[in-house]
């Protein structure tokens, strides 16, 4: 069962398409050019791109290109062992979201869902398709389909908690979600979280909760933080086992030199939430 939150998909396929033009070309395209490849007139376009991202075309191209990430790593890095204590990790409106959140026990976990009862359905989100798993205790898997398609985002998020009764309902998730991608205007019920994983994969995730909207790290950063500076590349498979991609934002994990690094559900969406968040935060801060 397909619920829609927004028709924000839609205007996901339609930047997806702009990101194949812009690697294309190399540099930014007019917004009539960019219109006319489009199939849409330069009016549409323009009223559609800064309705959902705040900003003109042109302006979302610039934070599309790759050099993007090197200049985030540059003017908004965020140092995760100060982060917290100064109240950053509470800053963005997508912590606001979701304040509240608790973890299996190692014991649980090891039981790879035995015994755990995982409700999904699928859903609009800004970013495209989207699979959401939960429990009764709160949202436990985001994948997104528009690079891998539906099958394997199911097999992938199935097969973390291969032992768990799995159990279509998304209705009964339909409010965390919609408060998830920003559908619902409701902030007195937090969209609660419940994480599955091993102790380590559990402290790299907690780590990224603490990334402000609109900032990012570094894999090396956030493998200092969790007490383990020798293991960066465990840190990075952790990042990477991320089983609620947006909320907890693995996405804002770079590369020291500023490249994206890998990303799970194909790097098209990760160059797209980052470019969406900075969009974001530089319109409500009126740069």
């Amino acid at each position: 069962m397909n619920v829609q939150t927004t028709d924000n998909s839609y205007h996901y396929g339609v930047m997806r398409r702009a990101i194949d033009l812009i690697d294309q070309g190399g540099e930014a395209l007019p917004l009539e050019e960019l219109a006319r490849r489009m199939d849409m007139s330069p009016a549409h376009f323009q009223r559609l791109f800064s309705r959902w991202t705040g900003v003109s075309p042109k302006k979302y191209q610039q934070y599309l290109t790759l050099g993007h990430a090197k200049a985030l790593l540059h003017e908004r890095f965020t140092t995760l062992e100060t982060a917290h204590g100064v109240g950053l990790s509470g800053s963005g409106r997508l912590h606001d979201l979701f304040l509240r959140w608790e973890a299996m026990s190692p014991g649980e976990y090891a039981r790879r869902g035995d015994g755990l009862r995982i409700y999904w359905g699928w859903f609009e989100s800004p970013f495209g398709p989207a699979l959401v798993m939960g429990t009764d205790k709160g949202i436990c898997g985001i994948g997104f389909a528009s690079e891998t398609g539906e099958a394997a985002a199911m097999e992938d998020l199935v097969s973390r908690w291969p032992k768990a009764d799995y159990i279509e309902d998304p209705m009964r998730l339909r409010p965390w979600v919609l408060s998830a991608f920003g559908a619902s205007s409701d902030r007195l019920e937090p969209t609660p979280l419940y994480l599955i994983g091993a102790p380590l994969q559990i402290k790299v995730w907690e780590a990224l909760l603490r990334i402000p909207t609109g900032h990012v790290t570094t894999y090396s950063e956030i493998a200092q933080t969790v007490g383990a500076p020798q293991a960066v590349r465990a840190v990075g498979t952790a990042v990477g086992r991320n089983p609620i991609s947006w909320l907890i934002p693995c996405h804002r994990a770079l590369r020291k030199s500023g490249g994206l690094g890998g990303y799970h559900w194909g790097l098209p969406v990760k160059r797209a939430m980052l470019a969406f968040e900075a969009a974001q935060s530089d319109a409500l801060s009126g740069k």
